[in-house]
């Protein structure tokens, strides 16, 4: 069972940046993809970005588009959310995930298509 560590939350003012971290136990994170969703209390899992296994294809929701950048390490199974011009909107928990079965670069942006969640991240950004 690959095991998901996310890292790099935090409390920030508006405008500012963020970098999350997320780190894949196993031998095989460099054949899937990966994702970021965000979900706040109450609310349905949100897509965030997706990025294929290779880091050829990247998708981010419309929401976040221009602001953040998803990129990976396969030598260091670790995939990142860099997080600039944040808003108060973005306040959520952030976890990263990875797909159930490798697509090949196959966009991803429901949560069905991913198996392995992180614990999750808190960001908070104030107003």
């Amino acid at each position: 069972q690959v095991q998901l560590v996310e890292s790099g939350g935090g409390l920030v003012q508006a405008g500012d940046s963020l970098r999350l971290s997320c780190t894949a136990s196993g031998r095989t994170f460099s054949n899937y993809a990966m994702g970021w969703f965000r979900q706040a209390p109450g609310k349905e899992r949100e897509f965030v970005a997706f990025i294929s296994y290779n880091g050829g294809r990247t998708h981010y929701a419309d929401s976040v588009q221009g602001r953040f950048t998803i990129s990976r390490d396969n030598a260091k199974n670790t995939v990142y959310l860099q997080m600039n011009s944040l808003k108060p909107e973005d306040t959520d928990v952030y976890y990263c995930a990875k797909e159930s079965v490798p697509g090949l670069g196959l966009l991803r942006t429901s949560s069905r298509g991913f198996g392995s969640w992180g614990q999750g991240t808190q960001v908070t950004v104030s107003s």
